[in-house]
């Protein structure tokens, strides 16, 4: 979403670092092409001038021309602005009071609201509560459908409302039920419009008053840039919202609206979607957000994403068998799987410092996540004995695995080339005392 921003702001400071020392004309030209960026990043307009204020208040002074490296002195004051700018810090959903704990879901008709609550519940699941589903949108055709779709996958329990149900008897009737159950909390996926109007707000209101829930949780389209902003700022002067989710944001739109809406709405970001599975949310953290803007990188989120992945008892075994040279094709069609549960490679080698730059750097490498379904698909393809022993796999049985995997016997000769390298990289890796082997929690077998 951010390439773009990403890409000026990189030429911006690009050119800083070629100043040996930064005059006030440097830092003042230097801030007009950052403005230009955000603006055409589609941050909104206020936003933008009271940030570059904020910058140069602290950049043309002692902070940064009496620095002994004032071009980095001044990127680091743009990265603690700008975090500054998305919320400072994470904010948590509070869960604390009587279960069921009630949170309520609101936003315009389209902006991913039903989809978030199953998201929401497959979270909460993983921090071993017992959320329940209540779906208050009569009005869609398909939303009760659609949410009962999503929890069945989930297997979290759902409330079913009757024929002729109105939201708030829903609401109602959904607490008694939930309350009956012992379900730590309840997520009310409430009716979007296609615009603000009062009987929608009005209905939400009634919830609100009669649910109490403990957090009001905006759902906003990233993509919708700073529409998005201006509806939650609506709904948070008519309604009072307590903070936002941002959905769409592994979009391709500006990112103006993860910019500017903290700013505008004075609520936090709490989530950000990153696409279409049901694992695809994430905690908003606003710094490590902001590292990958500057192309910095995003570690912590790279290996809580690995954590949260990888089997450890298996990430054991693995390293044994690199240990023993008995890694087969079966354990690298394996690690690629984990790989794929991470997220898109795109978004995962995003995470890694140092590693869009270059890659922009080799003419903007495009990463095909469907290279990796090729891969399996050639793996699948062959017998346990080919796997076991990729030595015995000759012309005729790769023209074979080729039809097999409808792929070419160049493809499967080059998988069996990059086997091959790689288990020649870890037999290294192990003569090398297993550094880089066996690094404990949030390591990524493969690629440690």
């Amino acid at each position: 979403m951010f390439d773009n921003l990403s890409s000026r702001l990189e030429s911006v400071f690009k050119k800083l670092r070629g100043h040996g020392k930064l005059t006030e004309q440097n830092i003042q030209e230097a801030l007009k092409e950052v403005r230009v960026a955000l603006l055409e990043a589609d941050v909104n307009f206020k936003v933008v001038k009271d940030f570059i204020q904020s910058v140069q208040k602290r950049a043309i002074g002692q902070e940064v021309m009496g620095s002994l490296t004032p071009a980095q002195q001044l990127i680091k004051i743009v990265k603690e602005e700008m975090t500054s700018l998305m919320g400072g810090q994470e904010q948590r959903i509070q869960l604390t009071g009587s279960p069921p704990v009630p949170i309520m879901l609101v936003g315009l008709h389209g902006c991913g609201k039903t989809t978030t609550a199953a998201k929401l519940a497959r979270h909460f699941q993983g921090m071993k509560k017992r959320p329940y589903l209540v779906p208050a949108d009569v009005y869609r055709p398909a939303a009760i459908e659609q949410l009962q779709k999503l929890g069945g996958e989930l297997k979290v329990d759902f409330y079913r409302p009757g024929p002729s149900q109105m939201p708030l008897d829903i609401c109602l009737k959904a607490r008694d039920a939930a309350l009956k159950g012992g379900y730590d909390l309840m997520l009310i996926d409430t009716a979007g419009r296609l615009h603000i109007d009062e009987a929608l707000m009005l209905e939400l209101r009634e919830i609100k008053t009669q649910i109490k829930p403990k957090e009001v949780l905006f759902v906003a389209d990233a993509m919708t840039g700073q529409d998005a902003v201006n509806i939650a700022k609506s709904f948070n002067e008519r309604l009072g919202i307590d903070g936002i989710i941002l959905t769409k944001m592994d979009g391709d739109a500006r990112g103006g609206a993860a910019l500017s809406v903290k700013a505008v709405t004075q609520r936090p970001i709490k989530f950000i979607g990153v696409g279409e599975k049901l694992d695809a949310l994430e905690i908003f953290h606003p710094e490590r957000m902001v590292s990958r803007i500057l192309g910095m990188g995003d570690v912590l989120t790279l290996i809580e994403k690995a954590e949260a992945t990888f089997d450890e008892k298996k990430a054991k075994e693995l390293e044994k068998k690199i240990r023993k040279d008995t890694f087969t094709l079966e354990d690298f069609r394996d690690q690629l799987q984990q790989i794929r549960k991470m997220g898109s490679l795109e978004s995962i080698l995003n995470m890694i410092p140092g590693l869009p730059k270059k890659m922009k750097g080799m003419g903007g490498l495009q990463v095909d996540d469907r290279e990796l379904g090729r891969v399996e698909a050639i793996i699948n393809s062959m017998t346990l004995k080919e796997r076991a022993n990729f030595t015995i796999i000759n012309g005729s049985r790769r023209l074979r695995v080729a039809t097999g995997s409808g792929t070419t016997v160049q493809e499967v000769n080059q998988l069996l080339k990059q086997y091959a390298q790689a288990r020649k990289m870890m037999k290294q890796f192990s003569k090398m005392g297993g550094k880089g082997l066996g690094r404990g929690r949030g390591q990524v077998p493969f690629f440690s």
